[in-house]
């Protein structure tokens, strides 16, 4: 097989430092302290791809898919460079167009759902059926031309004999930064059929009063809750009276024993606290860390992501430090079967790995395993 590699190595470095994204703001990431992750990922998948599997591999030159595919020991043909020292989305149209020229049997990227955009647009525009695989490298990553993970690479192109046509769907960046979200479907494009592909992911749905009831009433005194994105969370901010946000990790700390009111929590009698950082990044959140902290998030639908997608801030450095706690609704764990993690820390992932209860009522909880 002939494959086309390709890098956004600007991809996923809005994640950590809070920006929800990378598009039209990589110099303010870049003045925050982002670090490129989508090379040490596509490195991961790179490796675990058998030479039985890849004939040739094609890449773009440097920071593109080059240096990634020589660390990994390989000796790439480079079909073109960059023109500039941070790439733009004219630079992955450009490799693209030279991947289709030189006919290649699949385009494997990292980045996330802009570059997959960018990518589609451009075989579309090309009226091209190559095949795509994404490895997950972006922030929020919903669209379902993406492993699971990137070390599921390696399985899906050794044993795939078909495709079959996916979702490549962005949302605005800058609606979604304001707390809205405003999807786009962009395109559908032919990806190796596997079950490590991630599921399109659905947007909010499911009633789930029951479960921050439950979720509430084992609220702890004098602890830090680190409070994901979503619209699960975000009506447990609205019902804690906590002025947070819909699409970013917001921390809120309870008060010490001797200034509750009443331990026994619930919606009628809520835990006092204090709302410490609102929309953080990892830096904030490991600097409002205690001796006592708590990571609160939901299963996304349809695909089961706790940890990776659109919440990077909560990184393996952050979740060293935690206790989890998980919450959803019926009609959301009615879709999956198991939950994921993909942090880009395999030690991490690992040790998430395995049963985790998940509040799904007030009295209620459900036992599902991370894979």
């Amino acid at each position: 097989m002939r494959i086309g590699f390709l890098i956004n190595p600007i991809a996923g470095m809005g994640g950590k430092v809070g920006l929800k994204g990378t598009d039209n703001v990589v110099h303010q990431a870049i003045k925050l302290g982002a670090k490129p992750s989508s090379p040490d990922r596509a490195l991961t998948a790179l490796l675990t791809i058998s030479s039985d599997t890849m004939s040739e591999l094609l890449v773009y030159g440097s920071t593109m898919g080059e240096d990634v595919a020589l660390k990994a020991g390989h000796i790439p043909i480079v079909v073109g460079h960059p023109q500039g020292k941070i790439t733009t989305s004219l630079d992955t149209c450009n490799c693209i167009n030279s991947f289709v020229s030189r006919e290649v049997d699949l385009i494997l990227f990292a980045g996330g759902d802009g570059t997959a955009v960018d990518i589609s647009n451009t075989l579309d525009e090309l009226d091209s059926t190559i095949p795509l695989l994404g490895i997950p490298s972006g922030v929020k990553v919903y669209s379902s031309v993406f492993a699971n993970s990137p070390h599921d690479v390696g399985n899906i192109l050794s044993s795939f004999s078909t495709t079959e046509l996916r979702e490549v769907v962005d949302l605005d960046e800058s609606a979604y930064r304001q707390g809205k979200i405003i999807p786009n479907l962009h395109s559908v494009r032919p990806v190796p059929l596997s079950e490590d592909l991630q599921s399109s992911k659905q947007l909010l749905g499911g009633t789930v009063e029951g479960a921050i009831e439950g979720l509430i009433s084992d609220f702890i005194p004098d602890t830090t809750y680190i409070l994901g994105p979503g619209g699960t969370l975000y009506q447990l901010k609205q019902t804690l009276g906590i002025e947070g946000t819909l699409l970013g990790v917001d921390i809120w700390r309870t008060k010490p024993i001797e200034k509750q009111e009443n331990l026994n929590f619930s919606s009628s009698n809520l835990p006092s606290g204090t709302l410490i950082a609102k929309d953080a990044n990892e830096s904030t959140i490991l600097s409002c860390l205690t001796d006592s902290n708590i990571v609160i998030v939901s299963p996304i639908g349809g695909q089961g992501f706790i940890f990776g997608r659109g919440n990077g801030q909560i990184s393996p450095s952050v979740l060293e430090h935690c206790t989890i706690k998980l919450i959803g609704s019926r009609t959301k764990l009615d879709e999956i079967d198991s939950l994921r993690v993909d942090t880009g820390n395999k030690d991490m992932d690992d040790t998430l790995k395995g049963w985790h209860r998940i509040h799904i009522g007030r009295f209620e909880t459900r036992l599902i395993r991370v894979v």
